[in-house]
């Protein structure tokens, strides 16, 4: 079906983008069959049976250029490079070209969501939504659900690597106890990654909550090939969605889950933004409100080794995980990851095969930002990541990264190590290994809070606890932008829980 097609029809509900959340709205919101929803994605809409085994197999990560945004950053004045800013521009969005990691933000992520004011996202009151999303067959049953749409698997350690299975013996040796369960009641340690991946494929929100049965309501549309300029705006409400090409889309209510670089600029160039920044634009002025000001993101550091050519297995790519805390860690906070996976080009290595140990900080203080490179809907967005702006990000980077290297050098990971490729075994003083990871320092591909959910007395929010928007009736944000903070772990569960959570909130309303 084209955009034509839906130009002249007035819909209940248009979302805008059919990534982690807005696949799970569509869903959700469509099982009325009263309701017309109408889903716009920018990116193809292949059908759940058809994905291309780029997009498919769960051992490419990342998609291609033809399912990309292709952004970066603006981060070169600080970093001295920019940064690959890897969304995924299809049904699924996201959750189709991401590394597959299913694993649940914790509690004290969440207390430092309420700390900030905000009702009923609490642990306990989340927990029951993100079991409810999930089909589990092992952990126990009460921190699992086994009837959900979205396949969560932990993976084993037969099931991994050599390398990856001597990473985590390795992590062992130096003191870190093995985690049964990182979707259960204790986080700190190491294990085999809980992946969404099913027989070597990758599940998307796009395959798993759009299946054929939930395409075929007659109440559901979905558009491919649909890129969104602006929302329409008349007198303080919501009325439907400029495409790109000039045509509007008329509807009652208006929700964005176009992520957290495309939602902030689809407000942003709607009049809802920093009213300095839209007037600088020539964009007339709906709502002075602070969107993308507060843009988050994990710094990512790949300590890469080249395998012994009897260790040198590269599939599946996604291996384990350790999580743990910096010295500058507040209580009950797990602020630091290394995670062992293949994501490297094996013609790289010297041997043939290659095994990545990415550290990360988890819970960045750095803030970035989120601007309008210009009025034209197509022009990129100007993202700046600004990490290691708060010099304590860098110093528990460091910790992440001396802790690496130290299991790169114990048995039985460095029995299968040929030698470290990056930083490198020249690379010895402290110094010099912070220069190599400022000059090569990537993101997690977990971008959030550029659009914050707050109360009404909190002068940073931009949207309330449901999502709606401050300001403007009947538009809500939905997906990862409204994160309040980033949580301390990948962001696609998370996120696809959100959805459900406010999915349930609109259903009964």
């Amino acid at each position: 079906m084209s955009t034509t097609s839906v130009v002249n029809r007035h819909y209940d509900v248009v979302i805008v983008g059919g990534g982690s959340a807005g696949a799970v709205l569509a869903n959700r919101l469509s099982q009325d069959p009263a309701r017309h929803v109408l889903l716009l994605e920018a990116g193809p809409a292949y059908t759940a049976a058809h994905y291309p085994d780029v997009i498919a197999n769960a051992n490419h990560v990342g998609g291609d250029d033809a399912h990309d945004w292709g952004y970066r950053t603006q981060d070169h004045e600080t970093l001295g490079h920019d940064v690959n800013a890897i969304r995924g521009r299809v049904l699924g969005g996201s959750s189709a070209v991401n590394a597959a990691v299913a694993m649940r933000a914790r509690p004290s992520d969440f207390e430092r969501w309420t700390a900030r004011g905000i009702k009923g996202w609490s642990f306990e009151e989340v927990l029951p939504i993100y079991m409810a999303l999930e089909c589990a067959y092992s952990g126990e049953s009460e921190w699992h659900g086994r009837n959900g749409p979205f396949p969560i698997r932990q993976t084993t350690m037969a099931e991994n690597t050599p390398s990856v299975q001597a990473f985590v013996r390795a992590a062992e040796a130096v003191g870190l106890s093995r985690v049964d369960d990182f979707n259960g009641a204790e986080q700190h340690g190491v294990a085999p990654y809980p992946l969404n991946v099913v027989d070597g494929r990758r599940m998307n929100t796009g395959i798993t909550y759009l299946t054929d049965g939930v395409r075929h309501r007659d109440n559901l549309t979905i558009i491919g090939g649909a890129e969104v300029d602006s929302v329409e705006i008349a007198h303080g409400r919501a009325k439907g969605v400029r495409l790109v090409g000039g045509d509007v889309v008329s509807a009652d209510e208006v929700i964005l889950s176009a992520g957290a670089f495309g939602s902030p600029a689809i407000l942003m160039r709607s009049g809802i933004g920093p009213a300095w920044h839209l007037e600088q634009l020539g964009i007339p002025v709906v709502v002075d409100a602070p969107v993308g000001e507060r843009l988050k993101e994990h710094p990512f550091y790949y300590n890469v080794y080249a395998l012994k050519p009897e260790a040198k297995a590269m599939e599946p790519v996604a291996g384990a995980i350790i999580w743990t805390r910096s010295s500058e860690a507040e209580p009950d906070e797990l602020d630091l990851h290394i995670s062992a996976t293949h994501i490297f080009d094996p013609a790289q290595s010297p041997t043939g095969g290659a095994i990545v140990l990415a550290c990360a900080v988890t819970l960045p203080r750095s803030t970035g930002s989120v601007r309008l490179a210009s009025r034209d809907p197509r022009a990129a967005p100007l993202i700046r990541y600004n990490f290691f702006d708060d010099p304590s990000d860098l110093r528990r980077m460091m910790e992440a990264v001396t802790l690496s290297r130290r299991i790169g050098r114990t048995s039985p990971f460095r029995d299968v190590v040929e030698l470290e490729m990056y930083p490198g075994e020249d690379v010895e003083s402290d110094v010099d290994a912070e220069q190599a990871v400022i000059e090569a320092v990537d993101g997690y591909c977990h971008p959030t809070s550029t659009v914050p959910m707050g109360g009404d007395d909190d002068p940073a929010a931009v949207v309330d606890v449901d999502g709606a928007v401050y300001g403007v009736e009947a538009l809500r944000v939905v997906d990862a932008s409204i994160m309040p903070d980033i949580p301390s772990v990948a962001t696609n569960v998370t996120t696809i829980m959100i959805a459900e959570a406010i999915s349930r909130r609109l259903v009964e309303r």
